[in-house]
């Protein structure tokens, strides 16, 4: 009988981690060469914790019939103006019905006309300096996005800058220590890179982190996104 109730428990555990992800790409701008080496992470993300993981770049699929089938819509590095009016309706119906965002890297160069993607992704990009060596301040190492995350985390990346401080509004895990790189124009000196916040009845998680192909294979980084889509799919998970 322990067995049984045991084994009954460990089924449980692992069917309630099951999320559904739809990984949209789609660049109308500028597009990152390293797209394609994300959709992998986040599959290989998938495979390990039991998740389905869907990768489109058609925003055909933004209907809330299609989307109603997802728990977590993550805006993989998108760029410029990705959905038509019909299709951000039914993206905010999604994320209105309590349902997960993940945005990386370029999502926040993405529909700088829709008032409320702004307030989803929490700030917009608008430059960044040469890629370099920067170092991360874990701001709160308690979520799943930051623990097991360094104090302070020295890494390359593409070092966005915001056209504003999210901090009044959000909840940031990871900020950039600006002395430690060459910010050039742009200083915000308090320096949130990823953040997260509930959104009309949704959960919104942001990371500015990936521009480049190795950040995807990088165990550390990996564990960064493993948590954010955790996190972002929390209410569908339970």
């Amino acid at each position: 009988m322990v067995i049984l109730l045991l084994l009954a428990a460990l089924s449980t555990s692992s069917t309630s981690d099951e999320l559904s992800l739809l990984v949209f790409s789609k660049t109308v701008e500028y597009r990152h060469e390293a797209i394609p080496e994300g959709i992998e992470a986040l599959r290989e993300l998938g495979a390990r914790r039991g998740w389905r993981v869907d990768a489109t770049e058609d925003a055909g699929r933004f209907t809330t019939e299609v989307l109603e089938g997802y728990d977590v819509v993550v805006f993989l590095m998108t760029t410029g103006d990705v959905l038509d009016p019909e299709q951000q309706e039914a993206f905010e119906s999604f994320v209105g019905a309590g349902k997960g965002y993940v945005g990386i890297h370029a999502a926040a160069d993405t529909e700088y006309d829709w008032p409320w993607y702004g307030e989803l992704v929490g700030a917009y990009f608008v430059s960044h300096p040469e890629i370099q060596v920067a170092t991360y301040d874990i701001e709160d190492r308690t979520h799943p996005a930051t623990a097991g995350l360094p104090k302070q985390w020295r890494r390359v990346d593409e070092h966005y800058n915001f056209n504003r401080n999210p901090r009044p509004s959000v909840h940031v895990v990871m900020s950039l220590d600006e002395s430690s790189y060459t910010v050039e124009a742009d200083a915000m000196g308090d320096h949130p890179v990823a953040w997260y916040h509930e959104h009309e009845g949704g959960r919104a998680f942001y990371t500015a982190l990936g521009h480049t192909k190795a950040a995807y294979s990088d165990p550390l980084f990996r564990r960064h996104l493993e948590g954010a889509v955790t996190w972002a799919g929390g209410s569908a998970a339970r």
